[in-house]
């Protein structure tokens, strides 16, 4: 039965005002979406050769072991594997994660260890735990993307470092914490995304001296340093003295595993470490338990390194085919870097070219890079594009090679 107050006339409801919903938060309204996400919404076509993402290649995937390592643990310990975990993460992840992480030359425990939700999420947490809006933050440039979208999110004052094809140069960034007083300076030294480049041992050192002597957090984000082909491993910024008590290290199993597990790690001293435990149980709680003992299950009756270095060939081949074949298209006066690992190169067009202004041409002719406007903090050098090599064969890099000299010919 209904009542005839439970209904309302429509002439009394088409008298009704309505009044718009409250607006965004200011700094969802200013923090635009990430670049590359948008170009890989539009480049899903099969016929695509799609130098844009930045995707591990999934052929390569130890699928069978990840399916293993998650059989035994629903089968061996499903209530563990299906219950809430604490925030810090699962202490047999933590602690393999401690073991390579020492093993690599940073004395570390499980203690200094928390687990995140993909390295993403980590950088999420940290600008949560140290950054207030109008902070100061310093980067590289170019710089990686997400990276600048969580800052911004942060309401964070983002500041370049000056720099060359070796990175952030440790004079300037001397001249500029003593300038802006910033937080932080945040970097990815081993093959940076989006340039591929890495911080030679003694720039490390020197930027390690910059923060002791002046009072800097440095962000280490590595989530591409086991994936190198080439020359001799340089040592974490985290590992210098200098550098000890004021350095967070990043690490991921995206490019190593899957990134589909969704597993990060951060390495902080005791105080900072606990503020990003208290910010990460307003966020999620904690990472899923099942994927950080599937992980660690892995860990444990797997070789990663042997399954590492397979992966790393095979990169190494698509790498070396996308270098050989950049002077056949590319314009005269293009220069581009040849990185001793990760999944990038970085490419620099002639000043007259456009790279967001030629992406519709080149996207016509079913290939697509990311251009390198994006990735600026300050001015940016608009000649630029981001290449990946990972997720192609060398016979599809060829063909998306030929395919980019036409689009950027016209």
């Amino acid at each position: 039965m209904t009542l005839a107050s439970d209904t309302v006339p429509a002439s009394a409801s088409a008298s009704v005002s309505v009044a718009a919903p409250p607006p965004l938060a200011a700094r969802a309204r200013v923090t635009g979406g990430s670049p590359v996400r948008d170009i890989l919404a539009v480049t899903a076509r099969p016929e695509m050769i799609n130098f844009a993402g930045g995707l591990p290649a999934p052929e390569l995937f130890d699928g069978e072991g990840v399916a293993e390592a998650f059989r035994h643990v629903l089968e061996e310990t499903p209530a563990q594997a299906l219950q809430y975990a604490t925030t810090e993460g699962e202490p047999a992840l933590r602690e393999r994660l401690a073991a390579r992480t020492s093993v690599r030359g940073l004395a570390t425990t499980a203690d200094d260890l928390l687990v995140t939700t993909g390295s993403q999420q980590a950088l999420s947490l940290l600008a949560t735990a140290l950054l207030d809006p109008g902070d100061t933050v310093l980067v590289e440039a170019p710089c990686y993307l997400a990276a600048l979208q969580v800052f911004g999110l942060a309401g964070a004052r983002i500041v370049a470092v000056p720099g060359d094809a070796d990175g952030p140069d440790p004079d300037a960034l001397a001249e500029l914490v003593a300038r802006e007083r910033p937080k932080l300076l945040y970097t990815v030294p081993t093959f940076q995304n989006p340039t591929g480049r890495t911080l030679p041992a003694s720039r490390r050192a020197a930027i390690a001296c910059v923060a002791a002597r002046h009072g800097l957090w440095i962000v280490e984000d590595d989530p591409y340093g086991e994936l190198r082909y080439d020359g001799e491993r340089v040592p974490w910024i985290a590992a210098h003295p200098g550098a000890l008590d004021r350095t967070v290290l990043l690490g991921s199993f995206s490019k190593v595993m899957a990134p589909g597990l969704r597993l990060g790690w951060l390495r902080a001293p005791a105080e900072l470490l606990r503020a990003c435990v208290v910010a990460k149980q307003a966020a999620d709680l904690h990472t899923p338990t099942v994927n950080q003992l599937a992980a660690a299950r892995y860990l444990a009756v797997n070789d990663l390194d042997a399954h590492v270095a397979r992966v790393a060939a095979v990169y190494r081949e698509r790498r070396d085919a996308m270098v050989a074949g950049l002077g056949e298209v590319l314009p005269e006066g293009s220069v581009w870097n040849r990185p001793e690992g990760g999944m990038f190169l970085w490419v620099r067009l002639p000043e007259s070219y456009d790279t967001t202004a030629l992406l519709p041409q080149v996207v016509r002719q079913d290939v697509a890079y990311v251009p390198g406007a994006p990735f600026y903090a300050g001015e940016a050098d608009r000649s630029t594009l981001r290449l990946c090599f990972v997720t192609q064969t060398p016979e599809e890099i060829g063909e998306g090679l030929r395919r980019l000299g036409r689009g950027l010919r016209g």
